[in-house]
């Protein structure tokens, strides 16, 4: 079982892993991967973003298979090794960890909520990831980014620049505004980080947005995961810095 001062019941745990090593990764969402028996598989890729520093070529990957006769892909790649820890690569994982340590009360940023929803539309062209709520409980809604990119301890996000993530933030800081709590929830799909940064380098704008809406009263969280070929849990707060 994973090793994390989470409880078990706030784990997820992978499905049957293949491991393979990764020849290469385009068009954002195919993977080409040799598998032990020498055989190449084009798995599907779970990440839209640049998956920067993550997707290098030689470096062992785990593949889940599956046999859904809808798939075109029947393998999904779901996390790579690399030199200081295994790395989540799947988007969906850190969505699936929000939600069910909001249902398990293990995170106490979210507790106290009876209820909660996932993929809540707001608008004609908006969802966010979670809507919490409880009686006598002011509603919370979260959106969740997976990060895969650490230099040097230093968590960032995002990997590339995302029109759709400033979007989100734009959305929490008007329903802070309405009167409800907002939160942006960062996991940091690995356990190599010691801080979390937005990415300012990369995008700008996306960074300054984060700012803004901080100082509007949107609340940041930030976590890392305990992660090995069993399961993965989130870990450990940790600090941020959104300084210019």
């Amino acid at each position: 079982m994973v090793k994390s001062p989470n409880k078990t019941w706030s784990s997820l745990l992978w499905p049957p892993l293949i491991k393979g090593t990764l020849i290469k990764r385009y068009k954002r969402f195919l993977a080409d991967v040799v598998l032990a028996d020498g055989c190449t598989v084009t798995a599907h890729c779970p990440n839209s973003g640049s998956m920067a520093e993550c997707n290098l070529p030689g470096a062992p990957v785990y593949l889940s298979q599956h046999d859904d006769p809808k798939r075109k892909l029947k393998y999904t790649w779901e996390l790579i090794q690399m030199p200081t820890s295994l790395v989540g690569v799947n988007t969906l994982v850190p969505n699936r960890l929000v939600a069910l340590a909001a249902k398990t009360q293990s995170v106490p940023a979210l507790a106290g909520y009876d209820q909660v929803q996932t993929e809540v539309k707001i608008d004609a062209h908006t969802r966010l990831d979670l809507k919490l709520s409880g009686a006598k409980r002011t509603d919370c809604f979260v959106e969740v980014k997976n990060c895969t990119l650490v230099k040097d301890g230093l968590a960032l996000f995002p990997d590339a620049r995302t029109i759709r993530g400033q979007k989100h933030l734009q959305t929490l800081a008007q329903l802070k505004a309405q009167g409800h709590r907002a939160l942006m929830f960062f996991v940091v799909q690995r356990s190599d980080a010691r801080r979390f940064a937005p990415a300012e380098a990369i995008d700008p704008e996306y960074s300054r947005a984060l700012r803004q809406v901080a100082a509007q009263g949107v609340e940041i969280v930030v976590y890392d995961v305990a992660i090995d070929l069993k399961g993965i849990a989130l870990n450990r707060v940790l600090p941020y810095e959104l300084k210019d």
